[in-house]
């Protein structure tokens, strides 16, 4: 028992690259293809429903409507608002810490 030695392997190639980048399963079908051909592919489903008429089109009013629905749901969430104000707030010091570097140059 006291010879056991362990090893740690490592996956064939780039030793930098981890086996966490990797996917865990090949791309098949439609998630297989250039990034191009898929919006030209979309395209066309995006027309051909235009044609049969079942596409929706939002109007302003239902955008309006959608986007209000979506702000309540997410202002709900009262400690994602926190952080998202915690990155405003500093976010904009930054950018006047730059502004007062700049007017003294």
């Amino acid at each position: 028992m006291e010879n056991m030695t362990y090893h740690q392997s490592f996956p064939q190639g780039n030793p930098q690259h981890s086996a966490v980048e990797k996917p865990r399963h090949s791309k098949r079908g439609f998630a297989s293809m250039d990034p191009e051909q898929q919006r030209a592919i979309s395209r066309e489903g995006g027309r051909a429903a235009h044609k049969q008429g079942v596409a929706h089109k939002f109007t302003s009013e239902e955008a309006r409507a959608a986007g209000k629905k979506g702000g309540e749901a997410v202002s709900r969430n009262r400690e994602h608002m926190a952080e998202i104000g915690r990155k405003g707030g500093t976010n904009r010091g930054k950018n006047k810490h730059k502004d007062e570097q700049q007017h003294v140059l």
